[in-house]
């Protein structure tokens, strides 16, 4: 898992002059918290998503997909899972960040929905926050 995540925000580094956040994360702590999932494929995990309930909302705080399997539909996917284990849970929203620099991200996230909600530095990341109410 950590080696998807790994692989997946690896082209980001050099854009943001240091690993991303995801990148250091404590899988380990995570799990053992319940706040992943994967989609596994025949060589190992394809697609990681990190979940955390913040009520009203379900903050996503990772989603990534291994560079094999991208451009098939997972990471889509993965913000489907999120939305309807929110719906579920009977959250009102959806929220999520990303680093201003991750660009394809900036395009992503709207198409899916999400309305850009605010800039900030946090954590010495420069981050674009965004929501989607369900």
């Amino acid at each position: 898992m950590a080696a998807c995540v790994r692989a997946a925000y690896a082209r980001y580094v050099e854009r943001i002059g240091r690993e991303p956040a995801p990148m250091t994360a404590d899988y380990r702590r995570l799990i053992a918290a319940g706040e992943v999932w994967v989609i596994r494929a025949w060589e190992g995990v394809a697609g990681v998503l990190v979940l955390r309930p913040q009520p009203p909302a379900l903050l996503v705080e990772n989603v990534a997909v291994a560079p094999l399997h991208q451009g098939r539909g997972l990471g889509r996917a993965l913000m489907a899972f999120a939305e309807e284990l929110a719906r579920a849970e009977g959250l009102a929203e959806v929220v999520l960040y990303t680093n201003e620099r991750m660009t394809e991200n900036l395009r992503f996230y709207p198409a899916l929905g999400f309305t850009e909600t605010g800039r900030a530095t946090q954590d010495g990341f420069a981050r674009v926050f965004y929501r989607k109410a369900l």
